[in-house]
């Protein structure tokens, strides 16, 4: 892994990227990140089973889409609102007749925030129409595969292809400086105990076979390894 001041950058073949966004999940959490935003970068991070120019780039769509306003969750659509508004402002109308004015307000208030609703839903669904066609002709070839919130900025990148199959590169920065130090710290301490536990198993190995009356394996490419 490479770590720099544009984040935690590391390249290899999609088992290697996929370890690579565990570590950092798993580094986020222990450093206490629990939000919304940590969520989506946990469903977004490449997972072992996925392929990157389908299901990756499938979720990166969708996280890059505009979300849905409150007309839209509400299940309306930009003419259910309307006719609402409509409705509303003729209730306002008989309440001026009726020298209800509180009523008269309050019923011209509903109607103006259902005209806004309205034109919030119809602007959404614009923003995701012009989306969906940068995505496809635009975004795909520069970089497809991305992922971008409060919390995290990340992308993966295929920087080659070869006998042994694909290399990637997976970029990941936290955006708030005092949290990416602390992964930082986290994630160190993850490749001190990797190393750790490579030299503490090589030392089990020769403990054992002494224990044991034998003679450790030669090393490849040591000096037995050259006899015939």
């Amino acid at each position: 892994m490479e770590e720099s001041i544009s984040g935690f950058k590391q390249r290899g073949d999609w088992g290697d990227v996929v370890e690579h966004g565990e570590r950092i999940t798993l580094a986020l959490r222990e450093a206490g990140a629990d939000s919304d935003a940590f969520h989506e970068f946990d469903d977004w991070r490449p997972k072992s089973h996925e392929r990157i120019d389908e299901d990756v780039s499938e979720k990166t769509a969708a996280q890059a889409s505009v979300g849905e306003g409150d007309g839209e969750k509400a299940g309306q659509s930009p003419g259910d609102d309307l006719q609402t508004a409509g409705e509303k402002l003729t209730e306002s109308y008989e309440k001026v007749e009726e020298d209800d004015t509180e009523g008269a307000v309050e019923r011209w208030g509903e109607s103006i925030n259902h005209v806004a609703r309205a034109a919030d839903s119809a602007s959404r669904k614009a923003l995701r129409r012009v989306e969906d066609a940068v995505y496809q002709k635009v975004m795909t070839q520069v970089a497809p595969y991305y992922f971008d919130n409060e919390l995290i900025s990340a992308n993966v990148t295929e920087v080659g292809r070869g006998e042994n199959g694909e290399t990637f590169e997976f970029e990941v920065n936290v955006n708030d400086d005092d949290l990416k130090s602390e992964v930082s710290e986290i994630l160190a301490e993850y490749e001190s105990e990797i190393d750790r536990w490579h030299v503490e198993t090589e030392k089990r190995t020769e403990d054992v076979a002494a224990a044991e009356g034998v003679e450790p394996p030669e090393e490849e490419g040591g000096p037995e390894s050259t006899m015939t």
